[in-house]
């Protein structure tokens, strides 16, 4: 039937094609199906539905003889290396969404979510930088002010009484450095732990003093009563314990009438009381003889008093400075300021400095005190950092501001601080040895 077909176009007038664009033609598939389509409606004398419906076995032998039309359309057919078939099932060519566009759109979205990821982990890491140095900075500035040779401004004094819970906020703020992977911030946390460790230690004031024999032991008692709500617990500890002295703080109208009772008169017969409400009141018990002296002017009574203890003399001063508070930092500077000079000025007679001050030996303005020879008790004694405030906190937590402090001829030999009910202070009660 090729053949015949092929006879038939010579016959018509069309021309022979040579081996080699036979095989051209051969080679484009689907498209010598167009041609022989072409072709056979060209043929006046062949039916046009001879070469429609020709065999596909016999398309390529049709098409290699054939004629092509004048507007058939060059490279329409789609080259896939001789497959044959009909032109309506060719692939068309490749959509700019195919292999190549999908693998860009891959990378570009990887990119994408690279560039929003890092955008995400900076933020996070500022966030942590920041976070880490909000605890670090009032830190820094209280050590910054120890280092310098101060106190500061409020609240920086507030917290150095804490110093020891200072490193909570220390070791938080080195975490969230570490966590940002801030180089700088961790140096920087790590020199704010190291500094409130090392200051944490307790203070080296005066040498101790020299082992001979005492001459005498009494018992001493300091209380802050807090605004006088606490004078039947100082009553029930003057009973309790039996001290020799005590010297008390915030005795108000009340605390005032209740040592005027005939128990306490008895039990104390020597006293120097200067009472005031709610907080000026203070108080001087003594079992031994008293002579009253000149005390450290300041906001709050601050009395002070000589006892003739086995036939020596011993000064007596009732401490209760001003607290540190924004209104009152300048009152508590001067205060305490005056008490260093009255323990400057006190010569060689055996000293007792004994109350509330207001301050820790992490202040300057009591290590300034204790630069004048006076040793605090509780250092002595290794409780340089038993709380004494707030009484209502965990006996951990707090700062130590209530203090005994005495000179090198006296020396302490065993120290308690008892809780009082209706205060907000621990009691400090101290042994004493007069050498």
């Amino acid at each position: 039937m090729g053949t015949l077909d092929g006879q038939r176009e010579n016959a018509g007038g069309g021309r022979a094609r040579d081996p080699a664009e036979r095989g051209g033609r051969a080679s484009t598939g689907g498209a010598a199906d167009a041609g022989d389509a072409a072709g056979a409606a060209d043929r006046p004398d062949s039916p046009r539905t001879g070469a429609a419906h020709a065999s596909p076995r016999h398309n390529g032998r049709a098409g290699s003889a054939g004629a092509p039309r004048a507007d058939t359309v060059p490279g329409s057919a789609q080259a896939d290396g001789g497959s044959s078939g009909h032109a309506g099932n060719a692939p068309g060519p490749a959509h700019p969404g195919g292999p190549l566009g999908t693998v860009r759109g891959e990378d570009s979205a990887r990119r994408h979510a690279a560039a929003g990821a890092a955008r995400r982990s900076s933020r996070l890491r500022l966030a942590l930088v920041l976070a880490g140095g909000l605890p670090l900075l009032p830190v820094s500035g209280v050590l910054g002010f120890r280092v310098a040779g101060g106190d500061g401004v409020s609240p920086l004094p507030q917290l150095a009484a804490f110093l020891p819970w200072l490193l909570v906020p220390g070791g938080f703020g080195l975490l969230l450095m570490g966590l940002a992977r801030s180089r700088a911030g961790v140096v920087w946390a790590l020199v704010v732990v190291a500094g409130t460790a090392w200051f944490v230690r307790p203070y080296e004031s005066a040498a101790e003093p020299p082992s001979s024999p005492p001459r005498e032991e009494f018992r001493l008692l300091s209380a802050n009563l807090r605004f006088g709500d606490a004078t039947p617990a100082l009553r029930t500890a003057l009973r309790a314990y039996e001290p020799d002295v005590a010297l008390v703080q915030e005795c108000d109208s009340r605390c005032v009438e209740a040592l005027r009772g005939p128990a306490l008169q008895a039990a104390y017969p020597y006293r120097v009381i200067d009472g005031g409400d709610p907080a000026e009141g203070s108080a001087i018990l003594s079992r031994y003889p008293l002579t009253e002296e000149p005390g450290v002017p300041g906001t709050l009574s601050m009395p002070a008093a000589t006892a003739r203890v086995a036939g020596e003399r011993v000064r007596l001063q009732v401490v209760h400075p001003m607290p540190p508070t924004p209104g009152s930092m300048d009152a508590w500077r001067t205060e305490l300021g005056r008490l260093r000079d009255a323990a400057a000025g006190r010569g060689d007679v055996p000293t007792v400095f004994g109350g509330d001050f207001n301050s820790s030996q992490d202040h300057e303005a009591f290590r300034d005190i204790l630069d004048t020879g006076l040793r605090d008790s509780a250092m002595l004694l290794g409780r340089s950092r038993t709380p004494t405030w707030p009484a209502s906190a965990t006996p951990l937590f707090g700062a130590q501001i209530d203090h005994v402090l005495v000179s090198d001829r006296l020396s302490p030999a065993g120290i308690e601080f008892p809780e009082l009910a209706g205060t907000d202070h621990r009691a400090v009660l101290v042994e004493l040895q007069l050498r």
